[in-house]
């Protein structure tokens, strides 16, 4: 499912305008990471994604679904949203319940709402804690719930915002694991994220904003090789991608991976 974006402004009723002349499209099944320093407008412009926010000027759409003419209730059959901080979407008293309440609301039966609360809570590593107060655990794992309660919609787009906060090795890796897996399922995810090294590995699409505009749009790779343009943004490359300048490997890499075997040519003997 596509999502479109034409012209959109965005201002708030004060009149400060957050987002200005944004364009672009975000085909079915891409893995796209908006990246930029804080009030960029990253989380604005993904919250006109399932209707929280509408434009000023301009429109999205999402496949055939115009978000001025649709409510939030409805865009969230399209797009699953993981808000940054757990506690602002988190409300009931009982895991299972939390977690059970969008696909409750589509009007499943009993039984395929606990296959979805099941199976989205097994995705992230949380099956034995269904019947706890999500307010007993850590922040970490309260992301996990709300993570969770995304999932159980099964939406064709998911967007996370700052998935990896608070997460320790074990929990990147899952969640890194997880947005494989969604992908080989056709989904789009989307996520908005200060952690460079995730976004190399896991998304194949690179946005960075500044001050409300576009400024870089591309792969991954081409996006994290124009050092300048990102100091612009004040970002840095992951650190993989840092380490191969600054050695002064002749293709830009982005991973552990790819820095060792380009790393591993240079040593090659020459003949």
């Amino acid at each position: 499912m596509k999502i479109s974006v034409n012209d959109l402004h965005f201002a708030y009723p004060n009149g400060v305008e957050v987002l200005r002349e944004l364009s672009f499209e975000i085909s079915s099944g891409e893995r796209v990471a908006i990246i930029g320093q804080n009030g960029a407008g990253k989380s604005t412009l993904v919250k006109h994604f399932n209707g929280l926010l509408k434009p000023s000027r301009g429109f999205v759409t999402i496949g055939d679904w115009d978000t001025q003419s649709h409510t939030v209730a409805q865009m969230a059959q399209r797009v699953g949203f993981l808000f940054q901080n757990p506690d602002e979407q988190i409300f009931k008293r009982r895991v299972f319940d939390e977690v059970a309440f969008g696909p409750s609301n589509l009007g499943l039966s009993p039984e395929e709402i606990e296959r979805h609360v099941s199976a989205a809570l097994s995705r992230v590593g949380l099956s034995d804690m269904r019947e706890m107060h999500p307010y007993d655990l850590l922040p970490a794992r309260r992301k996990l719930v709300a993570l969770a309660s995304v999932l159980a919609m099964e939406t064709p787009i998911l967007v996370l915002d700052e998935p990896t906060i608070g997460q320790d090795g074990r929990g990147l890796a899952r969640l890194g694991a997880l947005i494989d897996d969604l992908t080989q399922q056709g989904k789009t995810i989307i996520t908005i994220s200060h952690d460079m090294d995730f976004c190399a590995e896991h998304f194949e699409r690179i946005m960075v904003m500044k001050q409300g505009r576009m400024l870089i749009d591309g792969a991954t790779h081409d996006v994290f090789a124009r050092f300048e343009l990102l100091a612009e943004a004040f970002l840095e490359p992951p650190q993989m991608t840092r380490l191969g300048r600054a050695l002064g490997l002749p293709e830009t890499v982005t991973t552990v991976n790819e820095f060792l075997g380009a790393y591993a040519k240079t040593r090659e003997p020459r003949h």
